[in-house]
């Protein structure tokens, strides 16, 4: 029962928290830098989620051409970057990591 308790009270918290800045948002007159700033933010947190990924095996830095994901990873990007097409960044993406894991072997 107390782990319930705990699921629900998580939920608050994040519930809470995300209605703020909507709520506060209406309200509070943001200064034009900032939410320029804001545009940037998406693009700032996925890429210290992907980044990583990309270039580090077992906590150290690898950049070999032998590494599957960072060869597929630099062909998404270029894809993404060239159409501004999220599916065919996507699908550019995986059909590069399969034909990199089959010409280089899986890494």
């Amino acid at each position: 029962m107390s782990i319930w308790l705990i699921m629900l009270a998580a939920g608050a918290v994040t519930f809470v928290t995300r209605a703020s800045f909507v709520v506060l948002l209406d309200r509070v007159e943001m200064p034009g830098w900032f939410r320029r700033a804001l545009r940037f933010v998406p693009a700032a947190v996925l890429s210290a989620i992907i980044a990583p990924e990309l270039v580090l095996r077992d906590g150290a830095l690898a950049v070999p051409w032998t590494n599957t994901q960072l060869v597929a990873g630099l062909v998404a990007i270029a894809v993404a970057w060239k159409t501004k097409n999220v599916l065919l960044t996507i699908l550019a993406g995986m059909a590069a990591l399969l034909v990199a894991q089959l010409l280089l072997g899986r890494a």
